[in-house]
């Protein structure tokens, strides 16, 4: 296993000009990170050569692997034209992770107001299409592409099996992200018990989670079916980590493990000590 941290954790600090990108992968390997994954959310690596060139010179000076490259896109909805100029725009982050030696990376693949499984179902055959084509081009760098289950239309552990199924291609699987299983009120177990064995990385965060009595306030967000989420440091939350970890270890699971943060908390000690418990756990079991 090798343990690390996204640039989505520390992305409080960058908006507040406290971290460039450079500066989140020195943080990464000042707390023992193995890896890093890059989120290209307020910068953008098409439009800026020589950040790409920034990144991978840092990562090597500090010795910290690049694992996973994720951006956003969305297939659903779309007509012809459109959805081949979305898919022509993913290829070309396609060449972006290329360029900075990544072998894995996530691509959404859909949002809609319409999130009933019967226009999942309808939708099926476009987003299968698009990923075909994208881990296809994918391929000739030796890039797994993945659906992350996330942005609620793509995100219960069957929608993404039945997605990683379709498109029926060695180099498509899933970032499994063992909380935003809750965003659709699924039991964080059992959606991890379910898609593990399709998971290209492992995304470890956690939530507090209240019912749908709460009143929410600031921080919170609303949950698929009306019940409350806010960022927790990992380890400080509602979500039983220690079972999910015991079961990601026991399956013999082995490869990269990638801590988010979303808290309030300050951004760089939530990452940390998320990451130093989960460091913690893992070799504790």
């Amino acid at each position: 296993m090798k343990l690390g941290i996204s640039t989505y954790s520390l992305y409080q600090a960058f908006t507040a000009n406290e971290m460039t990108v450079p500066d989140m992968i020195n943080y990464a390997a000042s707390i023992g990170a193995e890896h890093i994954e890059i989120v290209p959310l307020g910068f953008d690596l098409s439009q800026d050569q020589q950040l790409i060139a920034d990144i991978k010179s840092r990562a090597l000076q500090c010795g910290v692997e690049l694992s996973n490259y994720a951006i956003g896109a969305n297939f659903a909805d779309l007509d012809k034209q459109a959805l081949e100029l979305e898919i022509d725009r993913v290829k070309r982050e396609v060449d972006i992770a290329a360029e900075l030696g990544i072998q894995r990376m996530r691509h959404d693949v859909a949002s809609s107001s319409d999130r009933s499984i019967s226009n999942f179902l309808k939708q099926l055959p476009q987003l299968t299409y698009a990923c075909q084509q994208i881990a296809d081009y994918a391929q000739r760098y030796g890039i797994t592409t993945s659906v992350e289950n996330h942005g609620y239309f793509v995100q219960h552990s069957d929608r993404v099996q039945t997605l990683v199924d379709q498109v029926n291609r060695e180099n498509f699987r899933t970032t499994l992200d063992i909380g935003n299983f809750l965003c659709v009120d699924e039991a964080v177990l059992s959606g991890v018990t379910n898609n593990l064995s399709l998971a290209s990385i492992v995304h470890v965060k956690d939530f507090y989670y209240r019912q749908a009595s709460y009143l929410g306030g600031e921080g919170w967000f609303s949950t698929s079916h009306g019940n409350w989420l806010r960022g927790a440091i990992v380890g400080h939350g509602d979500i039983d980590i220690v079972s999910v970890i015991s079961f990601v270890k026991r399956a013999g699971y082995d490869g990269y493990i990638t801590i988010e943060f979303e808290g309030m908390e300050p951004c760089k000690q939530g990452t940390k000590l998320g990451f130093d418990y989960i460091h913690k756990l893992w070799h504790s079991l």
